[in-house]
């Protein structure tokens, strides 16, 4: 058992020690890199110190290479590229297996080919949008991709709802691809860079001055400014001479500003000066303990390579990063059974037919699974977690924002590409679910250029600004909004003085000028007018311009200053009541059930009752009238017979109720008959027109056409264009079967003004769209934003409804005049109740007479012999005779009655004196 057991162990170290030996045998003595970078340069200086504390911090940890020994060449680029390509080709004749650097762009184009080529991993500081990692495979980005940075700015820019910027930056692969990322993050949010201003890599200070000169002749007051440190001090230096570092303007410097801070600080007073109210960003690295122990150790470090201290920026905390970056790598490739190998590139010798020695150019063998083992390198450094995602971009890209103060700086916020904007560091949102909504965005108070609190606007009129050319509307008809006073050659309107009115509220000069368009013998083609300021003929239209879809795609309008929409106008006549207009309220049908239902409570009542009440006993005729008595007495609740029964109260209950309710309908609907103006028009709105054929008048240059054609679907050809308020009268008075048309389609405010004068019409249904009008600017106008604020107020303080009253109230429909008139009830509206009263009273008394004197004739023998006397003849007499036995049958009742009363016992007498 125990020789078994010690064969197995001398087994498994056997294996053991040859598995050892064959992975250290792997890992050589020294490992070669190289380093690329301008060795003078602010970036450059900081990466010299921090990439050689990193080696020496490598080589100092035994867990790292375990006993390799990680050596670094070095190479000075000068940020040139034709002395930087050749430089980096006699650079990577040695066996090298990564390259840090460089830190300039264009070097780091020219680079990655060669890496490309001999397959060797560079992990570049340069921040150009464009070094992909499809393009150049070998290409590894060490530090924050400037796309990052260019959208920060956008969200600044958004932030503080500015929405145009000028560029200044150097016409090179740094500068013009940051910028088109810059113009790309901007188009997202509606903004845009008005003016790029391009200098040269080696243009003059005095190439600046003019630069700076065009820039100050720009209306946008924002300014972005994408340079180096070189470049970056003279631009700023200028700019104060030139008086553009004070109130208004705006200016936003790339890293390589607070890169320039970080390192140089304190900076001359004159300097500093120069750069008072600057933002300016600053890749954000975490705080962690490296990078707190690089720091405290980074003056002692400095003084290796110069007399001068400068300090550490961020360039320098990823450079150190790189460096172990690399090593792990290394660690991992060796891991893996990685070998440094080179072989010759079979291409380079074909191609060699010079002294350039390209031959000694090699390919590393290795450099595919090297490169894979840095993307795949994760590990916490001096920046914070060093990790790459799958687009070959470190995690978390975050920039401080920074406000240049006095003789320093402070931080007045964060940008994070998890998070925004925020005043909270970025490594306490990572926590939380991101969200970029804009009322989640927040940054601290700045002071802006000219010591000031206040928001800057974002734009200004330039020195040299000329007179905004306004487009006017020459109007023929409806001049009470806008028209050319041909006397004096001005233009006056509405629309006019409510402009005026805002530009005197804004917060400095507006020069302007008005354009009258059209030929001033018809109204001209609106769509025609706004478009000529998407052309640049004028800086903007003011008129009665609607606000409608297709027009803006072309331009920007103000704040509406006056509802709009598209109406129905037609001619309507007044229905007046006539003699029998109390008929009305019920049709037919109501009137017949309405009768049939007395008749049947009648006798549902009378069958009810009759047994038991003795008002409704009697003889069948009496019955019967006693019947239509109560029953149509109820209407008037006149009725004098009592209901006695249980049931027939609770059937008169409801029946009266039901009375109430048609009794109250029918006196509510006669009441608004006959004191309602009642209009009546075969039109009943944008529908029935749809429906029909009849010709449609619509306004000459009014988008009603368009829309009646393209969104309604009516045939142009029925379309019949009108000029003026008089051809809308005529047109509709002829109507459609004399050449006029049926209605006229037109917005409100026109058809509104049209109807103060012209009382035969109205305006049938309702808008059947909404909109409004405003004044028309360019695409992305600052103006008007302000002109929207301005008209905000003219609303709020009255003066909008104070300048309407002015034009478009004066004068009053005339038949408003007659408005109490028309209120009151005319005889013509009841002569047919009154002749059915009449009629009814003579049918009566003919009735009445016709009755009696048929009495008269049966007890009243005829008397022919009788003599005339007392000077009446033989028919006076009559007459006479006629009178006096119609008075007797009258008091015939009253004789009966004392009768009865002379008949009646005396005690009952007493009793009912007593009583």
């Amino acid at each position: 058992m125990k020789l078994a057991f010690a064969l197995v162990l001398a087994l498994y170290l056997g294996l053991f020690s040859t598995a050892l030996c064959r992975n250290i045998s792997s890992r050589p003595s020294i490992v070669n890199i190289g380093a690329v970078f301008a060795f003078n340069s602010t970036i450059g200086r900081v990466m010299n110190v921090a990439i050689d504390a990193a080696v020496d911090d490598v080589n100092s940890d035994p867990s790292v290479l375990k006993g390799s020994k990680l050596v670094v060449t070095k190479s000075d680029t000068n940020c040139d590229g034709f002395l930087g390509t050749i430089e980096v080709l006699q650079f990577m004749e040695t066996d090298i297996v990564a390259v840090v650097g460089p830190q300039c762009s264009t070097i780091a184009h020219i680079i990655s080919y060669i890496a490309n080529e001999l397959h060797v991993p560079l992990l570049s500081f340069a921040t150009d949008p464009t070094l992909s990692s499809i393009q150049f495979p070998f290409f590894v980005r060490s530090t924050q991709n400037d796309l990052f940075q260019m959208t920060a700015i956008a969200e600044m820019v958004d932030y503080y709802q500015w929405r145009q910027v000028i560029a200044i930056y150097v016409d090179d692969e740094y500068g013009r691809n940051g910028i088109a990322a810059l113009g790309d993050e901007l188009a997202e949010r509606r903004c845009k860079i008005s003016y790029k201003a391009v200098f040269s890599p080696v243009a003059t200070p005095s190439d600046i001055l003019d630069l700076l000169v065009s820039v100050a002749l720009m209306e946008s007051r924002i300014i972005v400014l994408h340079a180096n440190p070189t470049f970056g001090k003279i631009v700023f230096s200028v700019a104060n001479r030139l008086k553009m570092m004070g109130n208004g303007y705006v200016w936003i410097a790339t890293d390589w500003l607070s890169s320039f801070l970080d390192t140089y600080s304190p900076l001359p007073s004159e300097t500093m000066n120069n750069m008072q109210g600057v933002l300016t960003l600053r890749q954000h690295t975490a705080d962690t303990k490296m990078k707190s122990a690089l720091v405290s150790n980074w003056k002692m470090l400095t003084k290796k390579y110069s007399n001068a201290v400068f300090g550490l920026n961020a360039y320098g905390l990823y450079a150190y990063d790189a460096v172990w970056a690399v090593a792990k790598a290394l660690d991992a490739f060796f891991d893996d059974g990685g070998v440094i190998s080179f072989s010759n590139d079979t291409r380079l010798k074909e191609a060699n037919g010079s002294n350039l020695h390209l031959e000694a150019l090699s390919i590393f063998d290795g450099g595919n699974l090297l490169r894979d083992e840095i993307r795949k390198i994760n590990f916490t450094g001096v920046t914070g977690q060093f990790q790459f995602d799958s687009d070959g971009f470190l995690i978390h890209p975050a920039y401080d924002i920074i406000n240049i103060i006095g003789s320093g700086s402070r931080i007045i916020g964060y940008w994070s590409n998890y998070s925004g904007l925020s005043v909270v560091p970025p490594e306490t949102l990572y926590s939380k679910p991101s969200n970029h909504s804009l009322a989640n965005n927040q940054l601290h108070s700045v002071i802006w250029p000219g010591e000031t609190t206040e928001k800057p606007r974002g734009w200004s009129f330039p020195y040299n600004a000329k007179e905004l050319r306004i487009g006017v509307p020459n109007r023929v008809g409806f001049r009470e909004f806008v028209s050319k006073d041909p006397t004096t050659n001005t233009v006056k309107g509405y629309c006019i003085d409510v402009f005026t009115s805002a530009v005197a509220l804004l917060p400095y000069a507006v020069p302007y000028k008005f354009i009258p368009f059209g030929n001033g013998h018809q109204n001209p083609n609106y769509y025609e007018l706004v478009n000529m300021v998407a052309l640049n003929v004028f800086d903007a239209v003011v008129g009665d311009i609607a606000i409608v879809t297709n027009r803006t795609k072309l331009v920007d309008y103000t704040q509406p200053y006056i509802e709009s929409g598209l109406v129905v106008l037609a001619p309507v006549k007044k229905r007046t009541s006539n003699a029998w207009a109390f008929l009305q309220p019920f049709k037919l049908g109501m009137w017949c059930i309405t009768a049939l239902s007395f008749f049947i409570v009648g006798a549902v009542i009378w069958i009810l009752e009759h047994r038991i009440n003795d008002d409704f006993r009697g003889p069948p005729k009496k019955q019967l009238v006693t019947i239509f008595w109560f029953s149509f007495s109820t209407l008037f609740f006149a009725h004098r017979e009592n209901t006695v029964s249980t049931l027939g109260r609770a059937v008169l209950l409801i029946w009266l109720f039901v009375v109430l309710i048609i009794q109250s309908s029918y006196t509510a609907s006669l009441t608004s008959i006959l004191t309602v103006q009642q209009l009546s028009s075969p039109i009943k709105g944008i529908y029935s027109l749809i429906a029909g054929d009849e010709p449609i008048g619509f306004q000459v240059g009014s988008f009603a056409e368009n829309y009646m054609v393209e969104e309604l679907g009516i045939s142009r050809s029925r379309l019949k264009p009108l000029g003026s308020p008089q051809e809308y009268a005529n047109a509709l008075e002829l109507g459609p079967e004399n050449g006029g048309v049926a209605a006229v389609v037109d917005e409100r405010p026109y058809i509104e003004l049209f109807l103060a004068k012209e009382c035969r019409f109205s305006i049938i249904g309702s808008e059947f769209t909404k909109s409004g009008w405003g004044f028309v600017f360019p695409r992305d106008s600052p103006l008007a934003v302000d002109m929207s604020t301005a008209i905000l107020r003219l609303s709020e303080n009255g003066d909008l409804q104070r300048i309407h009253d002015k034009w478009l109230t004066n004068e009053v429909c005339r038949s408003e005049t007659n408005e109490i008139d028309s209120e009151r009830l005319h005889l013509s509206s009841f002569w047919g109740l009154f002749l059915i009263c009449g009629v009814a009273c003579f049918v009566a008394l003919a009735i009445h007479f016709f009755i009696m004197l048929r009495r008269f004739i049966r007890h009243t023998p005829p008397d022919d012999s009788e003599p005339s006397v007392g000077g009446l003849s033989r028919s006076g007499r009559s007459i006479k005779k006629f009178f006096s036995f119609v008075d007797e049958r009258e008091e015939e009742p009253k004789r009966r009655s004392t009768q009865r009363q002379a008949q009646r016992p005396t005690s009952n007498v007493v009793v009912d004196i007593e009583s």
